[in-house]
């Protein structure tokens, strides 16, 4: 090999140093897992767990991460309040949700504020995908449409007038604005974590893999819904003169402002469409895990902020397979290091990733 040969290949393995360790630790993890189920110190039925558990996780956060990424990329600010508006579409959800189901069979205060001071057990109102079905969808469509009230009502009282300041200006707003959000729901909600579904039998999809074909009707639901609703926004995005004009917007506002976009009507329908995303997540997340309480959307947005960022800021695509790779990451951690461990992992596979593509695995994509 000529010594030209030797230096070029020399830069390329120190330009691609991250990739090549990323790639040397991806094998070595592999063969660990191959060299684990052949041993049978763990089973391939918690594999396929975790890793079912990592897409469903992964699916919220990209969910979320849409209505996130959008935001910034059009009104040019990140919107720190953006899990507390998860949190108030859960609630307004599940109390619709919790309205309907329980008709006859619970007192209208313990329903419409979700169980907060006790009342029906979600066994004894039926709340679940399939025994209350029509209850969890009206539930669903509140939480899509109360979240955008409260997006629109927040945006009209306090982004609106600071929309010509900077973005460090609405970012503190948005700190202040997820305060107020979060403890005013803990103010009429309480503060009480509680289950709100009750257990469901899992399908076997596939019986002649029992250990590890089966799913649980409520997953099954955030899968089909959150996949569904990403198809949606992608063909507005696409194919309708909306999305036409957002991307415009995202690439440059003055010009779309010149050219006679209504960049107002754009943000209000950023703010339709990212709430009602918000919200939906939200409200999915809850069904998935069963539980609720107010710090629901606090505690997702460090993820959801990690997804966007890794994606590339201001895609949509970006946001979804950001969302994909912090959930699965932080899921299929689990059988090499301890649980209490695995989120540093996603957030140390993130900086790696950051470190050899800053802008993101989809930088430089604005919105679409």
């Amino acid at each position: 090999m000529s010594e030209n040969s030797v230096q070029r290949w020399g830069q390329m393995f120190s330009s691609n140093r991250i990739l090549v360790l990323l790639g040397f630790v991806a094998i070595v993890l592999l063969g660990n897992l191959g060299y684990s189920l052949l041993r049978g110190d763990i089973a391939l039925s918690t594999v396929s767990s975790y890793f079912w558990s990592g897409i469903l996780v992964g699916l919220i956060y990209g969910l979320a991460g849409v209505g996130l990424s959008m935001t910034y990329s059009i009104l040019n600010f990140a919107n720190f309040s953006h899990g507390d508006l998860m949190t108030a579409g859960a609630f307004g959800g599940w109390s619709a949700t919790y309205v309907i189901a329980g008709l006859g069979v619970a007192d209208f205060g313990s329903r419409i504020l979700v169980r907060a001071g006790g009342g029906a057990q979600p066994a004894e109102l039926g709340v679940s995908v399939l025994g209350t079905p029509f209850s969890i969808f009206v539930g669903l469509l509140v939480a899509v449409a109360f979240t955008i009230l409260v997006a629109l009502v927040i945006d009209r009282f306090v982004y609106k007038p600071m929309r010509s300041e900077n973005g460090i200006a609405l970012l503190i707003a948005s700190i202040g604005v997820a305060l107020v959000l979060r403890y005013l729901i803990q103010f009429v909600y309480g503060g009480r974590n509680r289950g709100v579904t009750e257990s469901v039998q899992r399908w076997d999809v596939l019986p002649f893999l029992s250990d590890y074909g089966s799913i649980n009707p409520h997953e099954f639901t955030l899968m089909v819904v959150a996949v569904g609703l990403m198809i949606g926004v992608h063909a507005v995005l696409q194919y309708t003169k909306l999305g036409k004009a957002m991307r415009a917007m995202a690439d440059n506002q003055d010009l779309a402002l010149v050219t006679g976009i209504p960049t107002e009507r754009v943000v209000t329908w950023t703010w339709i469409i990212g709430a009602g995303l918000t919200g939906a997540a939200g409200f999915l997340v809850v069904l998935e895990r069963g539980v609720i309480d107010f710090n629901l959307g606090w505690g997702l947005l460090l993820f959801v902020f990690a997804a966007v960022i890794l994606g590339g800021i201001g895609s949509i695509y970006g946001a979804i397979s950001g969302g994909l790779v912090i959930g699965l990451t932080s899921e299929m951690s689990r059988i090499w290091i301890p649980s209490d461990f695995t989120t540093a992992a996603a957030f140390v596979l993130m900086i790696l990733v950051l470190v050899v593509k800053p802008s993101g695995l989809f930088g430089g994509v604005k919105t679409a």
